[in-house]
């Protein structure tokens, strides 16, 4: 008789739920086996509804590439409401169909995961772009203005140049076609793709920023307005990288200025 620890190397060669192995294994009486047959059942369910996860968020890319379009570039950004920081635009051109696991919007992948699949995403990636709009620009032209702008730079970076963009939310003036996406990052990978770029690249920013101006906690809460940066803006006041036309900070410096 097979050991548990041989049927469990067996299972992981099963991928499919109707595999007659499942059926001839669970003839087997011992607890231990019916307990790891469970697991690889329930292990290939979740790898299934992965791939149709997937599958969905490349709906809007299947369409263009019906159409023969390719290259696109899916478009996102990280940072409109923080206090302090910039905010980080990204652009990322995926290979036709490609499938990342665990890819999705930033904000609903574990913070434990976020370098592993932003890794991923830079592997796979036929371009990434990189736009950054720090706190002067956003306190000259606004938010909304700075995030374009940011958004912008990010697909000029771009090599090859995208022949379709993929925006959360946003519309761009340039010349190339585009479809604007309502919650973009959680309805198309390479807008997903460009999400998870942003925000790692925002969050390695901002631990840097905590280096350099400590008391802030800018590390943990990347620039937003949370107690413990509140609280070292009472105690130490602004820092370069402060947005000074977002509240409380614009009333701080009215108040300077009074004063």
């Amino acid at each position: 008789m097979a050991t548990i620890k041989e049927i469990k190397e067996l299972l992981t060669t099963i991928t499919d739920l109707e595999s007659s192995l499942f059926e001839e294994l669970g003839k087997d009486p011992r607890a231990g086996v019916q307990k790891e047959i469970q697991k690889r059942k329930r292990e290939i369910q979740a790898e299934l509804e992965e791939i149709n996860r997937l599958e969905t968020m490349l709906r809007y890319e299947k369409e263009l590439y019906a159409e023969g379009i390719n290259l696109i570039a899916g478009v996102d950004e990280v940072g409109r409401g923080p206090l302090a920081g910039p905010v980080v635009a990204a652009a990322v051109i995926l290979p036709k169909d490609c499938k990342i696991k665990g890819l999705n919007d930033s904000k609903k992948i574990p913070k434990k995961k976020h370098m592993e699949i932003f890794q991923a995403v830079k592997n796979q990636a036929l371009a990434i772009g990189i736009g950054i709009m720090d706190n002067h620009v956003i306190d000259q032209v606004n938010i909304y203005e700075s995030t374009k702008l940011a958004m912008k730079e990010a697909i000029s970076k771009l090599e090859p140049q995208p022949q379709h963009l993929l925006i959360d939310a946003m519309k761009l003036d340039l010349p190339i076609s585009q479809t604007s996406i309502i919650k973009g990052d959680a309805n198309s990978l390479s807008i997903a793709a460009a999400s998870i770029i942003a925000k790692v690249t925002r969050d390695e920013l901002m631990a840097h920023y905590d280096q350099e101006f400590p008391g802030y906690d800018f590390a943990q809460n990347a620039g937003y307005g949370t107690a413990k940066h509140l609280e070292g803006l009472a105690k130490l006041g602004l820092t370069a990288i402060h947005r000074t036309s977002f509240e409380p900070i614009k009333s701080m410096v009215a108040t300077s200025k009074e004063n």
